[in-house]
């Protein structure tokens, strides 16, 4: 497939108990106007609700916004696509998270973490190229 032809699919989410959500909304319009389909959902949501959904919407991207600590159980959402099928879907995380946490984030599985102060353009960027190596993975060999 042309990289040009490519729309990428992203979900936009908040998992667990934090409700600031300035900055998914931020991140899902930006991405929107690059030109993305995105899903958003509104804060608080269940990981089980965030995999069903993903998988409803046949995302190439989760994107995760974290701000008061919940990006600690992307662990447990990186286990959840595992097990059903989806490990091939690529995950983000955005918004606080302390540097001793990023690694442990990056061992579970999650491609990248975008800081505060990160550039919509590379976060585009980065989607873009996350998505295409998504759909990449779904083509049988």
């Amino acid at each position: 497939m042309n990289a040009p032809s490519l729309i990428p699919k992203v979900l936009v989410t908040k998992i667990g108990f934090d409700g600031h959500d300035r900055g998914s909304r931020i991140v899902a319009a930006g991405l929107r106007d690059a030109g993305m389909e995105v899903i958003y959902t509104p804060p608080w949501q269940e990981i089980p609700t965030v995999v069903k959904l993903a998988m409803e919407e046949d995302v190439d991207v989760i994107g995760i916004s974290s701000l008061a600590t919940d990006h600690l159980i992307v662990p447990k959402l990186m286990k959840a696509l595992a097990e059903a099928g989806m490990a091939d879907v690529g995950v983000i995380v955005g918004g606080i998270v302390p540097d001793e946490d990023e690694q442990m984030l990056l061992e579970a599985g999650v491609d990248r973490v975008f800081h505060p102060g990160s550039q919509m353009a590379e976060i585009a960027a980065h989607v873009r190229e996350l998505a295409r190596k998504t759909r990449e993975r779904r083509i049988p060999s």
